[in-house]
């Protein structure tokens, strides 16, 4: 299959991982290793890369040499604070550019400030940065991010840890066949028949954390989206049959078989 691009670079997996809520460092690798991913996503203000020599470094169990690091700005609230945290993750990440920026709402829902992720979007841009973009699922809002500049566009299926699965398929759509740069499902993906859904509609990529590591098994979760995000890409290639209301063909034609079954009797 072709790669997805991002910012010029292609990677052959179209599935994107996130590295909080597991048990350690070793399950978070194990974990990763299975998915088959090949951009790890990075919350700055939760995990240590660097900035504290005294505690464990997660780039030792993921590192920079193997996997591309999506430095992202969870738990950021305003745009000021996301455009400090992604300067500061280019300066522990020699000069990294590729990051995620997410601007939320409020603590309990976690829904993204659009507002304010236009704001931080727009600086980012002008200071280089190659900026996916966590929104909402609306396509107004979608295109302006575009517009900015951003360079992958990732509308939320439902609520960050929800698990709830893809709640509006139809704004999705909307997005997707509007937009000229990759569309990435970000947030709300519980198990692997989400991922299948939101690649068959023609999603470009799933990003996910919380299904994986939250799972009785994280490590095999991963493997079970790792097939999931490549089945559903596949079923989207190859065009599915069209939905018939109130009508039913068999898989095997039949006519003619008995007219031609009675002639050999006779």
């Amino acid at each position: 299959m072709e790669p997805l691009i991002i910012a010029g670079k292609a990677y052959t997996s179209r599935l994107l991982v996130g590295t909080g809520k597991y048990r350690d460092f070793d399950e978070t690798r194990c974990a990763i290793e299975a998915s088959g991913t090949q951009i790890v996503t990075v919350a700055i203000r939760r995990t240590n890369i660097g900035q504290n020599a005294d505690e464990p470094n997660l780039l030792d169990a993921v590192p920079p040499s193997k996997y591309t690091l999506l430095p992202n700005t969870a738990g950021c609230y305003s745009a000021e604070d996301a455009v400090r945290t992604l300067r500061l993750a280019r300066e522990l990440l020699d000069g990294h550019s590729l990051v995620k920026l997410e601007v939320l709402g409020d603590p309990h829902t976690l829904y993204p400030n659009v507002i304010e992720t236009m704001a931080a979007a727009k600086t980012l841009v002008k200071e280089d940065f190659d900026v996916m973009v966590y929104t909402s699922d609306d396509p107004i809002i979608a295109r302006q991010l575009e517009e900015i500049g951003c360079c992958a566009i990732m509308p939320l299926a439902s609520l960050i840890g929800s698990g709830m699965g893809i709640l509006n398929p139809w704004n999705l759509q909307i997005i997707i066949d509007n937009a000229k740069v990759p569309v990435i499902v970000d947030a709300g993906v519980g198990t692997a028949s989400d991922a299948a859904i939101a690649m068959e509609l023609g999603c470009d990529g799933v990003l996910m954390n919380t299904a994986i590591a939250a799972a009785q098994d994280p490590v095999l979760m991963a493997s079970a989206m790792r097939k999931a995000v490549e089945a559903g890409r596949e079923a989207f290639l190859a065009g599915r049959m069209p939905k018939k209301l109130y009508s039913a063909a068999a898989s095997s034609p039949a006519s003619g078989i008995i007219a031609s079954m009675k002639g050999k009797a006779a």
